[in-house]
């Protein structure tokens, strides 16, 4: 029997996020396992879609042939409660969830519980539901109502190929490096804020990340860099190809994102991956995400704190290489791995399939 499953997406699979990349890498995978994946594009405009949007989306879904596993995002089925009480019924409907959408920042509290009693809903309507953190998958099962034996966590994987990293000795200024899309999540401000208090410090700072996704919080981040004296020593780089993100993170020394959330945080370990010592956040799945060894964590929306520890970073080579070796020596599971525990899953919901 062939083994064939949907990723129902919202948009662009191609959309530069660490949920779209954990999508193309899973799917990628899957093909070398056997897996014959169609994508399927839900459209634009979720988690907030119109009811318009969110009837082609259910109409789309209810297209799909009886029997097949559907893999939905996370983004657009925590709003899509109807159409996963109807699916539940003839599919293998399986939820992705990054982190629960009323964890997003910049949600007024009306919005954070329209969304929490929507995902919870739709979460009742799934099969089963992947999630990528131990973290988060306790957090669905204590706040979401999802039964355990119902979940299975699936962390990203990593290339597992380490760059050779350029000799930096004669640098003058210490790069730091922060990768993710540009929106209120990421704490983009509360790091401008803290370098803004060592500007006598030899630093320079790129950012890689998309600024479409919230053209507000992008442009208050060009007016908080130009308010405080920063545009000659941070640099945007908008959404990067992989090419030059493997470029940045080459040529820098420290990784630093101060996210007030994540439900994994693939760009941590991406920077680790490459040798990178990091300074991130004590929130959501970071703690589970960032090894002790290689890196230092702050509270979040702490930027006292987060100014504390880069000037120590920054003014202290020997601490980074401390840390930089810590990055060195960790292990995480591969991409080839981590596909085949989300085909377990895939097999257990289409009977026959694993034959």
């Amino acid at each position: 029997m062939v083994k064939q499953a949907v990723f129902a997406v919202p948009g662009d699979l191609a959309t530069p996020t660490g949920g779209y990349g954990y999508a193309r890498r899973i799917i990628a995978e899957l093909g070398t396992l056997g897996w014959r994946i169609e994508v399927l594009d839900l459209g634009g405009g979720f988690p907030w879609p119109t009811a318009g949007a969110r009837a082609i989306a259910a109409e789309r879904l209810a297209l799909l042939p009886p029997g097949r596993a559907i893999v939905v995002d996370g983004l657009a089925f925590g709003v899509l409660p109807e159409a996963a009480e109807v699916l539940r019924q003839s599919h293998g409907l399986i939820a992705l969830v990054h982190h629960p959408l009323a964890l997003e920042s910049g949600l007024n509290a009306a919005q954070a519980a329209s969304l929490r009693t929507s995902e919870r809903a739709a979460l009742a309507g799934a099969r089963h539901v992947i999630t990528s953190s131990a973290s988060t998958g306790r957090l669905l099962v204590s706040d979401y109502g999802v039964a355990p034996e119902r979940l299975s966590v699936v962390a990203p994987g990593t290339d597992l190929v380490r760059a050779q990293r350029n000799g930096r000795a004669g640098a003058v200024a210490v790069a730091l490096l922060a990768v993710g899309a540009v929106v209120p999540r990421k704490g983009y401000d509360l790091l401008v804020a803290a370098l803004a208090k060592l500007k006598h410090l030899p630093w320079r700072l790129d950012i890689a990340g998309d600024g479409g996704r919230s053209p507000a919080t992008f442009a208050q981040l060009k007016a908080d860099i130009a308010r405080f004296g920063l545009a000659d020593r941070v640099t945007l780089r908008g959404a990067v190809s992989a090419d030059e993100l493997a470029s940045l993170y080459q040529s820098a020394d420290l990784f630093v994102l101060p996210s007030r959330y994540e439900g994994y945080g693939m760009a941590y370990t991406e920077a680790i991956v490459h040798g990178l010592p990091v300074v991130g956040t004590t929130a959501g799945a970071i703690p589970e995400t960032v090894p002790a060894a290689a890196g230092v964590l702050v509270p979040p929306d702490d930027s006292e704190a987060l100014a504390m520890v880069l000037r120590r970073l920054i003014e202290n080579p020997r601490e980074r290489e401390r840390l930089a070796a810590g990055a060195r020596a960790a292990r995480f599971p591969s991409w080839k791995e981590q596909s085949a525990l989300f085909a377990r899953v895939l097999e257990h919901l289409t009977p026959g399939c694993a034959a």
